[in-house]
């Protein structure tokens, strides 16, 4: 009995223990608060950008954004961009979408807020779709603040974080996936559509695997996760890229998703790059800027004021 009690006694004082950690870890990262960060960083920054690194834009240690500012000497009113990092939801790291995400924005003169989100081993679906949905809503919180227009607001991603881009832009209130926020625009880049053909068959990933536990409701889960659940009249325009060759992510996933907003009427561009797998190379993603750009002029995103090519630095 005397040694039944001591287990139990040792369980109580370990669930108190990590409760009690938790806690102190949680109130040290609140929303909003900056976070001394390693030794991380990102490439040059062209002349005149500024950048506000690793604010809380939630209470969990991997929930934080990074503000990089462009030139704007007039303080005018100007686009913005949320940029979300791919990594099959299992890895993290807002850096490594600097170069192909961020600096084409940063060149044309929009505010980004590159967003990093809670992965695998953080915490399992859906938390990175919340995470999205919540470092939105801060955006748009702070809008006024970095003198963004609320109204030309656009969200993108590569891979895991283009699809977190699209459930930014698709996901509605009674998804109850996390707030809801009205972007201008998605682009999409690579981004997986359906979840659910992911976690079996041909098009198995391990990293689907480990984002959506396994258990009795698996499947519903990846339902829930999935742009293409979410398709309707009267969502934001989207463009979609994906590479010809791409076999981590099956090209007919954004090919039903043309599709059903096509039946849908809901505006949008796809481009199927040529001699590209999972991702592009510099020359690819710099013929795809090109049409991205036209395609937010186009939709009002990208107007007289704001250039559609690079500034000269």
């Amino acid at each position: 009995m005397n040694t039944l009690l001591a287990k139990f006694g040792r369980r109580i004082y370990r669930k108190f223990f990590r409760a009690a950690l938790t806690l102190v870890i949680a109130g040290s990262h609140a929303s909003g608060q900056q976070r001394a960060r390693g030794p991380v960083n990102y490439p040059s920054l062209p002349n005149g950008v500024t950048i506000q690194r690793n604010i809380y834009y939630e209470r969990y240690p991997g929930t934080l954004l990074d503000v990089i500012l462009p030139k704007n000497p007039t303080g005018a009113k100007v686009p913005g961009v949320i940029v979300f990092h791919g990594g099959g939801w299992v890895h993290t790291g807002k850096e490594t979408a600097y170069n192909t995400l961020c600096l084409p924005y940063l060149e044309r003169g929009f505010v980004v807020a590159n967003v990093e989100y809670r992965v695998a081993p953080q915490a399992t679906a859906p938390a990175a779709v919340t995470d999205a949905l919540d470092a939105t809503r801060w955006f748009f919180k702070h809008a006024r603040e970095y003198h963004v227009d609320t109204k030309r607001i656009v969200v993108t991603g590569g891979s895991a974080g283009g699809h977190l881009a699209l459930m930014v832009g698709v996901s509605p209130k009674s998804a109850h996936l996390g707030p809801v926020s009205p972007v201008a625009a998605v682009i999409d880049g690579y981004g997986i559509t359906d979840a659910v053909e992911l976690l079996n068959g041909p098009h198995r990933q391990f990293w689907a695997d480990e984002w959506i536990p396994a258990g009795p409701q698996r499947v519903e889960l990846a339902r829930r996760v999935s742009p293409l659940a979410y398709i309707r009249h009267h969502l934001p325009p989207i463009f979609i890229a994906q590479g010809a060759d791409d076999h981590t992510v099956p090209l007919e996933q954004s090919i039903r998703l043309h599709d059903a907003l096509d039946l849908d009427g809901v505006p949008n561009e796809f481009v199927i790059v040529p001699n590209a797998r999972h991702g592009f190379d510099r020359e690819q993603w710099n013929t795809l800027d090109v049409k991205i750009f036209a395609f937010l002029k186009e939709h009002g995103i990208v107007g007289p004021q704001t250039p559609s090519e690079p500034s000269p630095q």
